[in-house]
């Protein structure tokens, strides 16, 4: 049984050391397509670890502006069959009619260009500059919270494969979610987040991955004023922070990082 899973399986392998070999058990991060359908039109596929499924739903819908909250999904059900996992939605009118006038809107991803919009201008359609206010005590704990993700990245710990994306609080992680994906791991997160009703104002997200553009778009679909990432940003993303008034940490290691944009 794949769906919802922990997010890891085992295979066996054979390890090679110098001129000797080992068969053994090893672990590997799953991803399998996972279609997301509202309304009963199919709207997007994605490559994913099959953990916290409904909250990854919640957050690429709220991520994406295909909801404006929680309030316009009324419904969520998730199957299985030989050739991935279907999670079916229902949304509002007022979502699903604004989706389907949009539904070549929706950016790419790094890797494959833009897929699917059809000019520049489209690129910032919609996203509002970011309203929560930053606090100068979150530069002072990223440190601290970027040592935290290390030691809590259970599917990472396995099998070295899996992005974490966090939620932190007065220096302290208090939600991290993982995926083979570093946007599906934020979706995760900001679907929890939008869940539990927390509010934005009073942390901001690390993450082990680069700071990719769409990372910035999420972030700022969802007001939040701080993204850290281990790794390097790309010129987008650090153009798209400023334009939106994101503050971007890079480069977070040890007691060091750049900022890029605030």
């Amino acid at each position: 049984m794949v769906l919802d899973t922990l997010g890891y399986e085992t295979v066996e392998v054979y390890r090679f050391h110098h001129n000797t070999s080992e068969n053994e058990m090893d672990y590997i991060v799953q991803e399998y397509p996972v279609a997301l359908i509202y309304n009963g039109i199919s709207h997007a596929v994605m490559m994913a670890t099959p953990a916290d499924l409904e909250v990854f739903a919640k957050g690429f819908s709220l991520s994406e502006g295909i909801i404006n909250s929680l309030n316009e999904l009324y419904a969520i059900e998730m199957n299985q069959n030989e050739l991935g996992i279907q999670i079916e939605m229902t949304i509002s009118s007022r979502a699903f009619i604004a989706l389907k006038q949009h539904r070549r809107m929706m950016v790419g991803r790094t890797g494959c260009g833009l897929c699917g919009i059809e000019s520049l201008k489209q690129l910032y359609l919609d996203l509002p500059s970011i309203s929560t206010h930053l606090k100068p005590s979150w530069l002072n704990q990223i440190p601290s919270a970027m040592a935290q993700l290390k030691v809590r990245q259970t599917i990472s710990e396995l099998t070295g494969g899996a992005h974490a994306a966090a939620w932190v609080v007065n220096g302290q992680i208090i939600a991290l979610f993982e995926d083979v994906g570093r946007h599906n791991a934020l979706d995760k997160l900001l679907g929890y987040l939008a869940e539990q009703k927390l509010d934005v104002g009073d942390g901001f997200v690390v993450m082990t991955s680069r700071a990719s553009y769409e990372l910035i778009r999420k972030c700022a679909q969802y007001n939040i004023a701080l993204l850290a990432t281990i790794s390097a940003p790309t010129s987008m993303a650090i153009e798209m922070a400023k334009k939106l008034n994101l503050t971007l940490a890079s480069f977070c290691r040890g007691d060091k990082f750049v900022l890029y944009s605030q």
